[in-house]
Formats: structure tokens, sequence, C-alpha cells
């Protein structure tokens, strides 16, 4: 046990990250009720469907796994990879703070005539999750910075199943950001530019 822990040591960096972390953003979320609204004409055109609460609920499990991934399986792309996540994340509380934001998107489920599993579902995200705190999207970050992890990292090299299931599930949590309504296509935009920002820092030379 003693060998497994000493050989596995790094994987304490996320865990003692999101102590703070979920401090923070418990504070925001608790705090925060004077917000500048988030929102583009662009979002009118993308209609409200349920059913992809499946890969937004699957982003937990794809994040989880993939950091246990890289725990276990590749401990340089485990660093970048939890740079990527702790520098994103810590601008996205940054702005919530100096930048409180919000969105006017969640549609009335109770007006939209039909009953199913996936609007129980969304019923119950919404009594879970404020419409605060939006922007940039850490759910369309988070997977942009777990994909190109995937892609890069020299274990899966060549495995092609995976690199493929891994940008689709990405994709599809991307969308389902906006056709839930959880993020105007402004969040997922900021947290484009994010990733794109910080992939050269993190991921600019490779080493073993």
């Amino acid at each position: 046990m003693k060998e497994f822990i000493k050989k596995y040591r790094h994987a304490w960096l996320i865990i003692a990250y999101f102590i703070p972390y979920s401090l923070w953003f418990y504070l925001l979320e608790r705090n925060v009720t004077d917000y500048h609204i988030i929102e583009s004409k662009l979002d009118a055109y993308i209609p409200f469907a349920e059913a992809f609460i499946i890969p937004y609920l699957l982003w937990f499990p794809y994040i989880i796994v993939t950091v246990l991934y890289f725990i276990f399986r590749d401990k340089a792309g485990y660093y970048r990879l939890c740079g990527t996540l702790m520098t994103g994340m810590t601008v996205f509380l940054i702005v919530s703070t100096v930048f409180p934001n919000g969105l006017n998107l969640r549609p009335d489920l109770s007006t939209l005539g039909r009953e199913n599993v996936f609007l129980d579902l969304v019923a119950t995200l919404h009594k879970a999750d404020t419409s605060t705190n939006v922007c940039p999207s850490i759910h369309v970050f988070n997977s942009l910075a777990a994909c190109v992890a995937v892609f890069v990292t020299p274990t899966l090299k060549g495995r092609r199943i995976i690199k493929g299931g891994t940008l689709v599930l990405t994709v599809l949590i991307c969308m389902s950001t906006v056709c839930l309504k959880q993020h105007s296509i402004i969040d997922v935009f900021w947290a484009f530019v994010l990733m794109a920002v910080l992939i050269p820092i993190f991921y600019r030379r490779r080493t073993n």
C-alpha cells in the first residue's frame, strides 16, 4: 500500500485543487443574485431538446475517468491535463467573481406539453444547478481539455476507436449545453477561446 501511494502520490494535485475550487464555487452559487445576462440572438435558433440531458450528465464520469486514466497511465500527461483544467477553472472563478453572469434561457418545462424521463432529469438539474456563473462554460472547457489530452497522449497512440468515441462524446456534451439551455452560445465560444489560449502553454512540448 505504501508503494502504491508513493507511486501515485501525484493524484493529490487535482484532489487538493478541488477543495478550494468547490468552496469558491459554492460561495458564488449562494451569493450571486445580481448578475449580467449572457445571451445571443443565435440562442433563439437553437431548439430545446431534453434528450441531450444524457450527454450532459455523461460529462461527470467522462472527466473523472479521463483524469483517473492519466493518473495511472501517463504521469506527464496528467500534469498537463491538470494544469489545463486548473488554470481554466480558476479563470472561470475569477470571471464569475468580477463579472457575475447568468442566463434567462431555461424554458418552463410545464408548458412544453409533454412528459418523459429526460424532462424529469432536466427538472432535477434545474433544482440542483442555478442559472448563474455560466461563462465560460466549464462543461465545454473541461470536455475540450480531456479530449485534447486523450488525442495527445502516446499511451493511446493508434487507438482510433477510443479517440473517435472521445471526440463524439465531447461534441455531444458541447451541444448539450446549448440544447438544454444551460448555456448560451457565448459561453461555449469563450470556453473554446480559453482552451485555444491554454493549448500552446501546456502542450507546446511533450516530455515523457
